[in-house]
């Protein structure tokens, strides 16, 4: 059985996405902008939820891609699978709250962890975002933005 809380429209509902922010990577001094874009389907026959999130960061020509699984969801929690280039594929646990939809990854293994959670604001289609990202080798990634529902599936 799957709940979908009407609360939470962000990565639980199907719809395209868009975002933008500040980046900052502990390898640059400085902020850099970025733009994001969510697909996110509806769910299979089983209740599994397969987006893709592209991401485009000012300066940089690479449009990296990260594609989400979200399955197993209950009233207050989720399991995460996040798989792109770099990492492979990881597998987190994912939180909802009346206020907040976020999600962890702790893979000490691969000298990998971070957390990403999205705040709803009065507008049901509008989330603010807080995101941080480390590794082992001190690469730490912080990211600051919003993200709003522009088409529904």
């Amino acid at each position: 059985k799957v709940y979908v809380l009407k609360k939470h429209l962000f990565i639980l509902k199907s719809g395209l996405w868009l975002g933008e922010g500040k980046i900052n990577l502990s390898m640059m001094d400085e902020q850099l902008a970025f733009f994001t874009r969510w697909k996110i389907p509806k769910s299979n026959n089983k209740g599994r939820i397969d987006s893709v999130q592209e991401i485009q960061i000012s300066g940089l020509q690479d449009v990296m891609q990260n594609q989400f699984a979200v399955y197993d969801i209950t009233q207050k929690e989720f399991n995460i699978e996040l798989e792109n280039q770099s990492l492979g594929k990881v597998v987190g646990k994912g939180l909802i709250s009346e206020k907040v939809i976020g999600w962890e990854f702790r893979l000490g293994h691969l000298g990998f962890e971070g957390f990403e959670f999205y705040e709803a604001t009065s507008d049901p289609n509008t989330y603010l975002m807080h995101a941080e990202y480390a590794t082992t080798d001190d690469f730490r990634t912080v990211i600051h933005g919003k993200i709003w529902l522009t088409e529904e599936n």
